[in-house]
C-alpha cells in the first residue's frame, strides 16, 4: 500500500507541468467571538427547512443560501458557538466549513509557442496542434467526429476554477447563460465572476471536452457541444463544500446533461463518514449530488493521484497537509473520495500514451467505472526525467499576463473531461438517455483491457524510490481495478 502524499489531480512532474487540485486544509478549527464564518446546517431531507432557518437565526446567524431540495442551508455567524446553539429538532447536522478547503496549487504549465498557433483548415485533423493531441486519436475522435460532432443542446457543467471566456478555442463554446460562480455557496452569474482569476485547471478541462473546430489551437472531444463554467474555486485558490453543493445544484437547476469534477472537496483526501469532523459535508454534497441525478445530470470525476487501491484498506499519512498530517490507517469503505467515491457518480482512472495505467493514477475494481487519457510524462523514462508532450495538450489562460493560449497538463484531471467528452458525443447521438443508462452505455462502448501481469510499476528509476509506485491490478479484462469497463471511445458512442 503507497501512503503518499500527493494530493493533486493533475500530477506533478519534475519538468513545468500544469499541476491540479492539491488539498490543503484540516479539521475546522475552534471560530474566535467576532469572527464571521461560513456553516453548513442540514435539515432532514423531507419537507422544507424552515425550522432549520429559524435555528439559524436564533442561533445568531444569517442564512445565505437555500437549497430546499436536499435540506442544506448556507449559514454565516459570528457566533462561536454556532455550532452547538443550532443544534436540535430540524437540524440533523452543522459543521464551520473553515479548514474545510481544499487548496488549488498550481504549476506551470508547459506552454506551446505562439509560432506554432496558427490558421488552418476547419477539418479537426488539421487544427493547428491537432497532431500533439495523441490522446485524441487513442479514443477514435476523428472518426467519431465524421459521425456527429455533438450537439449545442448538450451542455457540459465544468465544475473548477473558472473558464475564459476570450479564449479563441473556447469563446464560442461556453454557454454563459447558465455560467455562474459558485464561490461562497451563492450564485453569481455575472460574467467576470465565473472567468479565471488564479488558475487556468478550468480552462484546460473545457478545452479537453468541447475545444472548437476552427482552424484555431485544438480540437475538443465534442466541439458541437457546449460548456458553461461553475466556478468552485476562489481568489485564493480554495474550494469549500459549499461550493459543491451550490455547483451540482446550479447543474441541475440550468438544465446540464453532465459534470465534470476534476478536484476534490474535503482536505482530507479520503473523507470518512464515520468522522463528525467531515459527515456534514458529505452528507451535504451527497445530497446535492443525489438531486442533480434525480434531474438527469450524470457527474463524472476523477480518481485521484495517489496510486491507491481505492477498494482496499488505505493508509492516509498525507492529510491534511496544511500542517502536521495524522495518520489515519486501515481506512476502508467508510472512508471515500469525495466526489468520485459519491454513488452515481463515474469514476475515471488515467493512462499514459501507451494506454497503460499512469504511474500516479489511483485504481480499485469496482470504484474505477472507466479510464481515459491523462498523460504520463514519465514512461518513457522508466520515471528517470519526464517528456512534456506526453502530457495533455489543452486550452490554457496565463494568470499573470492575462492571456489565452494553449500547453500541457497531465493528471486524472485531465482523464475525466475525456470521459465527459465522450459522455456528451454518447448524448448528441442518443439525447434520451438518462445517467443510468448513460453509464451503462459509456462502460459497454469502451475498449476493454487486461490486467498487466504481477506487480506493475513503470517508473522504477523516479527518485521516490523503485517501489513507490507499485501497484496490483485485479479483475477480469472486461472490469479491473486499472481500467474498469475499458478506456472510453468516442467512434464506438456515436456510430
Amino acid at each position: 500500500m503507497n501512503n503518499l502524499r500527493r494530493k493533486t489531480l493533475a500530477a506533478a512532474s519534475t519538468v513545468a507541468l500544469g499541476v491540479g487540485l492539491a488539498l490543503t486544509g484540516g479539521p475546522a478549527p475552534a471560530v474566535a467571538a467576532g469572527t464571521e464564518a461560513t456553516y453548513l446546517v442540514v435539515a432532514p431531507l423531507l419537507g422544507k427547512p424552515d425550522r432549520a432557518a429559524a435555528r439559524v437565526a436564533a442561533a445568531n446567524g444569517t442564512v445565505v443560501a437555500r437549497y430546499d431540495q436536499i435540506g442544506v442551508l448556507v449559514a454565516r455567524s459570528a457566533n462561536p458557538n454556532f455550532v452547538a446553539d443550532v443544534k436540535g429538532a430540524g437540524v440533523e447536522a452543522a459543521a464551520s466549513t473553515a479548514g474545510l478547503g481544499a487548496a488549488l496549487e498550481e504549476g506551470d504549465t508547459v506552454e506551446v509557442s505562439a509560432a506554432d498557433v496558427v490558421k488552418a483548415t476547419t477539418d479537426p485533423t488539421a487544427e493547428p496542434m491537432y497532431g500533439q493531441q495523441w490522446d485524441m486519436s487513442m479514443i477514435d475522435v476523428p472518426k467519431a467526429h465524421a459521425v456527429n460532432a455533438g450537439r449545442s443542446s448538450v451542455v457540459v457543467g465544468v465544475l473548477d476554477s473558472g473558464i475564459s471566456s476570450s479564449h479563441p478555442d473556447l469563446a464560442s463554446q461556453i454557454a454563459k447563460d447558465k455560467s455562474a460562480s459558485c464561490v461562497g455557496g451563492v450564485p453569481d452569474t455575472t460574467e467576470a465572476a465565473w472567468n479565471p482569476t488564479t488558475s487556468d485547471h478550468g480552462t484546460h478541462v473545457a478545452g479537453t471536452i468541447a475545444a472548437a473546430v476552427n482552424g484555431v489551437g485544438v480540437t475538443g472531444v465534442a466541439p458541437g457541444v457546449k460548456v458553461a463554467a461553475v466556478k468552485v474555486v476562489d481568489d485564493d485558490g480554495m474550494i469549500y463544500p459549499e461550493a459543491a453543493v451550490c455547483g451540482f445544484m446550479w447543474a441541475a437547476e440550468k438544465g446540464m446533461r453532465l459534470t465534470n469534477n476534476s478536484y476534490f472537496v474535503d482536505p482530507w483526501q479520503l473523507n470518512c463518514v464515520n468522522d463528525p469532523r467531515q459527515r456534514p459535508a458529505w452528507k451535504a454534497i451527497h445530497r446535492a449530488i443525489w438531486y442533480s441525478q434525480t434531474r438527469g445530470v450524470l457527474n463524472i470525476a476523477s480518481a485521484g493521484n495517489s496510486n491507491w487501491d481505492l477498494a482496499g484498506k488505505i493508509t492516509d499519512d498525507g492529510s491534511p497537509n496544511n500542517g502536521d498530517p495524522e495518520t489515519r490507517p486501515d481506512l476502508g469503505n467508510e472512508c471515500r473520495v469525495l466526489p468520485a467515491e459519491v454513488p452515481g457518480v463515474v469514476t475515471v482512472s488515467a493512462v499514459g500514451p501507451n494506454g497503460q495505467k499512469s504511474y500516479y493514477s489511483s485504481y480499485g475494481k469496482g470504484v474505477v467505472e472507466v479510464t481515459a487519457p491523462g498523460g504520463d510524462t514519465r514512461f518513457r523514462t522508466q520515471g528517470k526525467q519526464s517528456t512534456s508532450t506526453d502530457g495533455i495538450l489543452s486550452t490554457t489562460f496565463n494568470t499573470v499576463t492575462r492571456t489565452d493560449g494553449w500547453g500541457y497538463k497531465q493528471g486524472t484531471s485531465m482523464s475525466s473531461p475525456h470521459a465527459t467528452g465522450v459522455a456528451a458525443l454518447a448524448l448528441s447521438a442518443r439525447p434520451w438517455m438518462g445517467p443510468l443508462v448513460l453509464t451503462s452505455y459509456l462502460k459497454a462502448t469502451s475498449v476493454a483491457q487486461a490486467c498487466p501481469a504481477g506487480v506493475y510499476n513503470p517508473v522504477p528509476l523516479i527518485a521516490a524510490g523503485p517501489n513507490a509506485y507499485d501497484a496490483k491490478c485485479s479483475g477480469p479484462k472486461s472490469n479491473n481495478g486499472f481500467y474498469g469497463a475499458g478506456t472510453v471511445n468516442a467512434y464506438n458512442v456515436v456510430k
